[in-house]
């Protein structure tokens, strides 16, 4: 059956893809102003670097544990972005979708990015079954 593999291979490009976006968008933001702002502005270097890195890996065939980064790297920028809009990140607040379209594009990409590693989870979640089983015996 050819058809899983190609799945699995349109997914991880996919899942790359996203994730490299949302790290040149964070870059972007990173060198036209962020990079001035304490504390946040190398929140954002690490995170464009982290995604760039990772989806590079993940398009590479990286293993389960590389594509779970990815998925952490996704989460991580959702929850930096809810919190900068709320609690606020080291002092920093934004309001609504600014900066625009950044923000908004963004969150679709991280939330493209949850969703297209999806069967990762599965994956991980079989093979934790697997080892706790393993070593219960």
């Amino acid at each position: 059956m050819k058809s899983r593999p190609v799945l699995e291979v349109g997914l991880r490009i996919a899942s790359a893809a996203t994730l490299a976006v949302s790290g040149y968008i964070h870059a972007q933001l990173y060198v036209t102003g962020y990079r001035f702002i304490h504390v946040v502005g190398v929140l954002f270097l690490l995170q464009a670097s982290a995604s760039f890195a990772v989806a590079a890996l993940v398009l590479a065939g990286g293993p389960v544990l590389l594509r779970l980064a990815a998925a952490g790297a996704a989460a991580g920028a959702l929850g930096g972005f809810a919190a900068s809009r709320t609690v606020g990140v080291f002092g920093f607040t934004e309001r609504g979708w600014q900066p625009s379209p950044q923000s908004l594009i963004s969150v679709l990409v991280e939330v493209a990015t949850l969703l297209l590693l999806m069967p990762t989870y599965v994956e991980a979640a079989k093979w934790t079954r697997v080892e706790i089983t393993r070593l219960r015996a």
